[in-house]
């Protein structure tokens, strides 16, 4: 019988032991929330996932969930739905209201929520620093879906999305994309499978081979600073730039 790796206890110290250690995707635990050890982690293909009353737990699961931009398939019923602008888009105008609606989504076979008070307010921190960004669609004055994630080189690496009305959700995450694939950002991490993300094109890659390309792709240069798209808040237009005050 093969023996289980060690689950690493980290210290104050600002390090990972190397992702390929993860035993079941779980890596370390303790540390903190800081955006050094935040942005090293993501460097490393590492991220927190953990929940209320336990320490902050590291995961780098095997096989990693990925969706490369140009390979994004939008349903032909969801591209009849954005032929019809349903909902007017927004990059970067709601950082907070997005994740806190995240954190407040039902999920099925979850109780509660992962995304703990301290998990918000770490990625705000990131947020202001011009690291970790959301993507909106508005019904009128409400938000009715959305999506949040940090962006390091050129790879973005999705944490949770939620919706309040049908597609909303899906509309702004294939949007990102599209955006996303003209900004030269080549990869979208998305974590781990699941059949919602599989039906856009996304794939599950070995772990070996997703690190490979996050050391290749986080040497990239990072567009920090708040995103937009070209033709501001609207149901849909031509893209920006990202902001490139690193």
């Amino acid at each position: 019988m093969l023996a289980a790796m060690p689950v690493f206890k980290l210290d104050e110290r600002l390090e990972f032991p190397p992702a390929d250690l993860a035993d079941d995707g779980l890596l370390a635990v303790g540390g903190d929330l800081s955006p050094e050890r935040l942005v090293l982690a993501y460097s490393r293909g590492i991220f927190p996932w953990y929940e209320d009353g336990l320490p902050i737990l590291w995961h780098s699961p095997d096989p990693r969930m990925v969706l490369e931009a140009d390979q994004l398939r939008i349903p032909s019923s969801l591209r009849k739905t954005m032929r019809k602008r349903p909902y007017r888009l927004s990059l970067d105008t709601a950082f907070p209201a997005v994740i806190e609606a995240c954190a407040q989504a039902p999920r099925p076979g979850q109780d509660g929520t992962w995304i703990t008070s301290e998990m918000r307010d770490a990625y705000i921190r990131l947020f202001r620093l011009g690291l970790a960004h959301s993507a909106e669609a508005w019904r009128g004055d409400e938000l009715v879906g959305g999506l949040y994630g940090v962006s390091l080189g050129a790879i973005f690496f999705g944490e949770s999305m939620f919706a309040r009305a049908p597609d909303a959700s899906k509309i702004a995450f294939v949007t990102l994309v599209s955006e996303l694939r003209r900004w030269g950002i080549e990869l979208i991490d998305c974590q781990v499978y699941t059949d919602h993300l599989a039906r856009f094109g996304a794939v599950e890659w070995p772990r070996v081979r997703y690190l490979r390309a996050l050391d290749r792709l986080v040497r990239r240069p990072t567009h920090r600073g708040r995103w937009r798209y070209a033709a501001g808040p609207a149901a849909s237009g031509g893209p920006a730039a990202p902001g490139s005050n690193a």
